[in-house]
Formats: structure tokens, C-alpha cells, sequence
């Protein structure tokens, strides 16, 4: 029997990796070097197919012993490593031969090079692992699944193999190369912008999570082209930056920088990876902002006192890109505001105390529709520096020069003011016009801080308005009412809507006694002497007090109120009529002087019409028969009525000049004349509206102190014990919003209540309420 020579498994193995791996190779470098040339079909169907029999032969290939012992322990499943590594060796040795070539070229032929290997051997990547497709499906995956490390499917080894063996080595290189790429460009100069996105875009793809190859990090790139490119950013921007301020104003260097921030985020959308944004624009506004940010800022008083609103704008974006970079701005545009509104109130001042409410208004509207334009244009409406504004605005409309000597001024100028909108007469503009006044009237409201003088002083004048019927119009006054309402409350506006209710009221009340009169006097046969209306204020609602003098009203005035009160007590029982006959008025024919052919009509108050008609007995009288007469106070019949008369020369008196005092007599001017035939005596003396003006202001202070109390006692009911210290601070935060409480005057009223025994003192300075 001849003798069979003995096969080796293992050399079988052996020779069967070299052969396959030899037919790999060969097709795997012509896909690396030429795959522009193409692969045929039967190329490509060859190695996939020599790729699928070696993974899917019976035995593994090793013959080392460990190999040998692993191989006997999980059998086919390690089939495919060998020709994993000896790709991964092709790889490197593939790209040794790379950074060979790579290193006859700098600057900008390496980008090129560099982008030009990137795209040959990411396109081979990917045609590989096409070829290498049935390893990916079974050895790669199996080891990736079993959590092997360093295992990757094809595309990603070619990845990891260039990352470690060629860009390691060049990337410094690289990256200086774009480095300098760049700095032309800010200087001026015209770059190929898209080399440095494919230098980007590799160094992006290049990132890899070693716990997961399936998912890509930003590592790579964040570490080897953002630092470095943000690092040379600012130590460009600091260089520049520094020798432009050196030879440049403060307003060009804004310029400067706004153009270059435009251009680096311009940059980051041309080239760069979206992720660089944020850092970039921090660097940036490091080295071009923060760094110069002590000179920009006091730059600002001079930009706000030459109103350059452009610079301004372009100074609060610079600031406003850096932390706490706007809030020295804001002091000092706050200080400034109230630098200006103060001195603009010295103006009116300066004019004496007769200055027009509507100048004095004018002036703090002025100030802050130009400081809000302002903060509208410049500082894009923030909110900062609209706290700034309005600080500022509260400080000069009521600490100025004209609230010295009055700290409620303001208030009450401002209700004077709206009284003239709102009152016939005014040169008021159209019902448009109107309603923008009051929206003003509303911006200097906001900033009062005694909201309750306000609503004293608009109360009564409102209150004339409505007796007068002298309203410019309903809609008007509602309007001003519920602007009002709007900002303080249903409380604060109570009154002066029920004050509108009883206006309506009273008409329809007029007009059910007309009727009831006009059939009494058909019963009566009687002639009506005087035509009346009437108005019933509920005494709760209307800031009105009672006559301060005595009266006689005349016979005439006596039926027609007689007949009203019989009318009234008709219809109600139990309430009580008080006449307030300061405030009526009415018209009297003056038959005995004449416009040609028609009398003149004079418009007089009821004390006027009582004095005028005592005239009608004879024409002359004397001052002591006058005042016994109408029982009127000596103020009252000496200025209202015949200082009037004299003034308006509808009697003379004997003597001449003569004082308003017994032994003066008057007598009616036949020769009265006047431009008009309806002449009004019924004017204010300036005395008394200053007299009322004060009764007004201690109103104030007498309804302060009942609100300080009805909130202290309102407080303790609720808490029934607090420190004194609490207290205080809860009264001053409930009233604050009507006007700014004194410390003094709340303990004040903690002293009456405690005297009145609503509430007592306990140990440890607490209080306690008293049930």
C-alpha cells in the first residue's frame, strides 16, 4: 500500500487567508487609488462573494494556541476577524504612504491635498464597505452586539484608521493652514471658503463615541478646530481691537466692532459648524467689547447729552451682548432723565406762581415723550431701562422745584389741567384729539404719588362740572373715569360714578316736576315768575359742603324752592333738603339797559341775583340795607357781589371808591355797557379759589389719617397680634399705591387707636386687637 502524505487543517487555513486576502487586497487598493477608473460587476460580485465563503467556512483559520483555544470555544463566531485586521493593516500602511505625501506640502496646498485625500478615501470608505457588506451583517455585528471594543463596521474603521494614523499627524498643520486662511479674510482679503468647510466637515465626521460607534460626537472637532480657531480669533480681535481704539474715536470704534460681529456670525453660516455660535460670539465679545467696555460706557453721557440716538442704539446692542454690561447705562440715563425733568420744572418756575397748570404739564410730558422715544428707539423698549425712565420720571414730577413748598402740587396741577380739558370754553380739540390728551394726563398720573389729592381735587371739580353742567361732553368725563378705574381701582372712581348717576337722576326728576308744576299752576291760576331746575346730590357721594354764610333769598327764588319741596316731599318722606346756594346760579334780564332794542342778560350767582333784584325796588341803595337785606356774610357780599358789580361797572358807588361798608351806596348804571349781550358776573375770585384750594389740602390730610386708621384696625382684626415694626410695614405696603405714608403719622394713629381701645400694647413691643 503506497504510502498518503498527511494534510495540515491549519495550513489549509493558512493558505486559504493568504489566497483570499491576496484577491481582497489587489481589488481593495484599486478601489482606494482608482476608483474613479470604476469596478465592474464581476470585480465587485468576486470580492463579496470571497468575503461571504471565507466568513461562512467551518473552521477558524488560527493557529496560534490561544487563537486555537478560543476558536474551540466559540467556533464560527470568530471567522472574519483575519481579514478585519489585515484591512485595518492595509489601511495604515495605506496611509503611511499618505502622510508621506502630505508632508511635501504647507499652507494652502496642504488644504488642498488634505480635502483631496479626504474625498478619495471617504468615497473608497464607503465603496468598501459595500464590498465588505456580508461582515458588517454578521462577525462585525456579533462582536459589536457582544461588547467588544475597537470593533467597527468598515466605514468607521476606515474612519478611526485616518484619524490615528494620518490625522494625528498633520492636523496641527492643518489647522494652522486655516488659521491663516482665515486671518485674510479679515483682513480683507478673498479666500476659498469652501476648503475650510471640507477641513470642518471632516474634522466633524471624525468624531466618534467610544461606548457607541454608532453615534458621532462633536470631540474631535471641538478639540483639534474650535479651540484653536478661538483661541486665534481673540488674540486677533485684542490685537486689532487695540491699536484701531488707539487711532479712532469711541464712536467709529462702535462701528468697527459692529461690523466685525456681523461678520464672524456671517462667518459661522459660511463655513463653520453651527455649534462654534455661542463661543465665537463670546470670544468676540470679550476681546471686542468687555475689554473696552470702561471706555465705551463713559462715552454714553456725552452720546445722551449730544441726543445722538444712532450711537446710542448701536452703544446699547455692543453692551447689552456682554453680562452687567448695561447697568452703569441705566444709572446714568436715569440720573440724566431727572437732571432734565428737574430742570425743565425750574423753567416754569422760574415764571413765578401763576404759571398755567397745562405749562407745567407740558414740561413733564415733554421730558418723558422724549426719554421715551427714546428708550423706544435706542434701548429697543427694555424693561430695565423703562424702570430707569420711570424712576427717574417719578422723582421730578414730585420732588421739584415747584412741589418745594407744597409736596402735593403736582397733583393738584394736574387736576387743574384736566379740569380745562374736560370743562366747555377750553380750545379743545376734536373728540380724538381730546381722548389723547387724557392718555397724557394718564402717563404724569401714573407717577403721582399722592393719587388721593388727585382724586380730592378732580372729585370737586368734577363736581362743578356736573352742577355747572359745564362738561365738554358725557363721553369725555366717562372716558377720564374709567381711565382711572383702569389704574387704581373700582374704589378710587366709587364716588365719582355715583356722582354721574345722580346727575341723571335729577333730570329725569326735572322733568316729572315739570309736569306736576305746570298742572299745579293751571289749578292755581297762578303765573310762573321763575324757571328752575334742580339737582339732588347724595351728601355720601359729592364733595360739596354747605353754605358758610347766611342768605335771604329773595321773594321769587323763595316760591319757586317752596313749590320743589312741596313736589319732593311728595315723593319721598324722611330726607332733608339742604340748598347749597353758593352754587346756584341763574340769568336776570337788565330791562333798564339795552343793546338797541334788546336788554342786556346778566349771568349771576344767587347771592348776585338777590342784590340785583333788591335794585328793582329802587336804584339806589346802601351798603347796610344790602346786607340787612340778604343776611349775607361781609366776604361774601364784599368781593363775590359788589366787587364784582363795581368791576363790571353795573353800579357806581358814592363815594367814589368807596369801601364796601355802611354809608356806601350803589347805584345802577343806566350807561352800563358791554361788547355782549349776555355778560357773566358769575366769575371766581382768584382769593377764593385759593381759600378753596386749601380747605382741599386739609381735607386730605383729615381723610389720610381715617384711612391710616380703617387699615391699622383692618390689619389687627385679621392678625389679632403682630409687632409693631410688622404693622407699620403692612400699612405702609397697603396704602403706598393712594400716597407714600410717614413712619410718624402711622404711629400717630397706632397712638389714637390705642386710646380709643381698639387695640393695646403687649410685652416684646407686640400689639394685639382689641375685639
Amino acid at each position: 500500500m503506497a504510502p498518503v502524505a498527511a494534510s495540515n487543517p491549519a495550513n489549509r487555513g493558512r493558505d486559504n487567508l493568504e489566497s483570499t486576502w491576496a484577491y481582497l487586497e489587489e481589488n481593495v487598493e484599486k478601489v482606494m487609488t482608482k476608483l474613479r477608473e470604476g469596478v465592474d460587476m464581476k470585480t465587485y460580485m468576486g470580492v463579496y462573494t470571497r468575503v461571504h465563503n471565507f466568513c461562512t467556512s467551518q473552521k477558524p483559520t488560527t493557529t496560534s494556541p490561544a487563537g486555537a483555544a478560543h476558536s474551540a470555544s466559540r467556533g464560527a463566531h470568530l471567522l472574519g476577524q483575519e481579514i478585519y485586521d489585515k484591512l485595518g493593516e492595509y489601511l495604515s500602511k495605506h496611509l503611511a504612504e499618505v502622510n508621506a505625501r502630505a508632508d511635501t506640502h504647507t499652507d494652502e496646498a496642504l488644504l488642498s491635498f488634505y480635502i483631496r485625500e479626504w474625498k478619495r478615501y471617504t468615497d473608497a470608505a464607503k465603496y468598501n464597505n459595500h464590498l465588505f457588506k456580508y461582515l458588517n451583517r454578521h462577525w462585525v455585528k456579533r462582536e459589536m452586539d457582544e461588547g467588544k471594543k475597537n470593533i467597527y463596521d468598515i466605514y468607521t474603521l476606515h474612519l478611526v484608521k485616518w484619524k490615528d494614523d494620518f490625522f494625528q499627524k498633520v492636523q496641527e498643520r492643518v489647522m494652522q493652514a486655516v488659521l491663516k486662511l482665515v486671518e485674510k479674510q479679515r483682513n480683507g482679503e478673498t479666500i476659498e471658503q469652501l476648503q475650510v468647510k471640507a477641513i470642518v466637515d471632516s474634522f466633524v465626521s471624525l468624531g466618534l463615541d467610544e461606548n457607541d460607534p454608532t453615534k458621532s460626537t462633536l470631540d474631535v472637532y471641538r478639540r483639534y478646530f474650535e479651540a484653536p480657531f478661538l483661541t486665534a480669533t481673540k488674540d486677533y480681535y485684542q490685537r486689532e481691537s487695540k491699536l484701531f481704539v488707539a487711532e479712532n474715536s469711541v464712536v467709529e470704534y462702535m462701528k468697527k466692532a459692529e461690523a466685525r460681529l456681523d461678520e464672524e456670525k456671517e462667518r459661522v453660516g459660511l463655513y463653520l459648524h453651527p455649534d462654534i455660535m455661542k463661543k465665537l460670539m463670546d470670544v468676540c465679545n470679550e476681546a471686542l467689547i468687555t475689554d473696552h467696555s470702561l471706555l465705551l460706557r463713559d462715552e454714553f453721557q456725552v452720546l445722551l447729552d449730544n441726543e445722538r440716538v444712532d450711537d446710542l442704539t448701536r452703544m446699547y446692542k455692543l453692551l447689552s451682548r456682554i453680562k452687567d454690561g448695561l447697568d452703569p447705562l441705566r444709572n446714568r440715563f436715569e440720573a440724566h432723565v431727572r437732571k432734565a425733568g428737574l430742570a425743565s420744572v425750574d423753567k416754569v418756575a422760574s415764571s413765578g406762581d401763576n404759571f398755567e397748570p397745562k405749562v407745567y404739564i407740558d414740561a413733564l410730558l415733554d421730558i418723558h415723550s422724549k426719554y421715551q422715544q427714546l428708550v423706544t428707539v435706542a434701548f429697543t423698549g427694555e424693561s430695565e431701562f423703562v424702570r430707569s425712565l420711570d424712576n427717574a420720571c417719578k422723582e421730578f414730577v414730585n420732588r421739584n422745584e415747584v412741589c418745594k413748598s407744597n409736596s402735593s402740587r403736582s397733583p393738584e396741577l394736574l387736576a387743574k389741567y384736566t379740569d380745562q380739558l374736560l370743562k366747555k370754553g377750553a380750545k379743545a380739540a376734536d373728540e380724538s384729539e381730546l381722548e389723547d390728551l387724557l392718555l397724557q394726563i394718564m402717563v404724569v398720573f401714573k407717577y403721582i404719588e399722592d393719587k388721593d389729592v388727585f382724586q380730592k381735587f378732580y372729585s370737586r371739580m368734577l363736581a362743578k362740572r356736573l352742577v355747572n353742567v359745564s362738561s365738554v361732553s358725557d363721553d369725555a368725563e366717562t372716558s377720564m373715569i374709567s381711565k382711572l378705574k383702569e389704574a387704581c381701582g373700582f374704589e378710587y372712581t366709587n364716588k365719582l360714578q355715583r356722582m354721574f348717576q345722580d346727575i341723571q337722576v335729577s333730570k329725569d326728576l326735572n322733568s316729572a316736576y315739570k309736569d306736576w308744576y305746570d298742572k299745579v299752576m293751571e289749578d292755581s291760576s297762578k303765573k310762573r315768575t321763575i324757571d328752575s331746575t334742580y339737582q339732588i346730590l347724595g351728601t355720601s357721594f359729592w364733595p360739596l359742603n354747605p353754605p358758610n354764610s347766611p342768605f335771604s333769598p329773595p321773594t321769587e327764588v323763595n316760591e319757586a324752592i317752596d313749590a320743589f319741596k312741596r313736589f319732593y316731599d311728595g315723593k319721598h318722606t324722611g330726607r332733608k333738603l339742604t340748598w347749597l346756594w353758593q352754587l346756584c346760579k341763574g340769568e336776570v334780564r337788565a330791562n333798564y339797559v339795552k343793546q338797541g332794542k334788546v336788554p342786556y342778560t346778566f349771568m349771576v350767582s344767587t347771592y348776585q341775583m338777590a342784590v340785583l333784584l333788591l335794585f328793582n325796588e329802587q336804584e339806589t341803595l346802601d351798603y347796610a340795607d344790602i346786607k340787612e337785606y340778604t343776611q349775607l356774610s361781609d366776604d361774601i357780599l364784599d368781593t363775590a357781589v359788589m366787587g364784582v358789580f363795581q368791576k363790571a361797572r353795573v353800579v357806581t358807588a358814592t363815594p367814589e371808591g368807596g369801601k364796601p361798608e355802611a354809608g356806601t351806596k350803589y347805584t345802577l348804571n343806566r350807561g352800563f355797557k358791554n361788547k355782549k349781550l349776555k355778560v357773566n358776573l358769575n366769575v371766581p375770585i382768584k382769593s377764593e379759589q385759593k381759600t378753596e384750594s386749601d380747605e382741599t389740602h386739609k381735607t386730605v390730610e383729615e381723610d389720610r389719617k381715617l384711612l391710616l386708621q380703617a387699615v391699622i384696625v383692618r390689619i389687627m382684626k385679621g392678625r389679632k397680634k403682630l409687632r409693631h415694626v410688622q404693622l407699620v410695614e403692612e400699612v405702609i405696603t397697603q396704602v403706598k399705591n393712594r400716597f407714600p405714608p410717614k413712619v410718624s403719622d402711622i404711629k400717630k394713629n397706632i397712638d389714637i387707636l390705642m386710646e380709643k381701645d381698639y387695640i393695646e400694647r403687649l410685652d416684646n413691643d407686640e400689639l394685639a386687637y382689641i375685639a
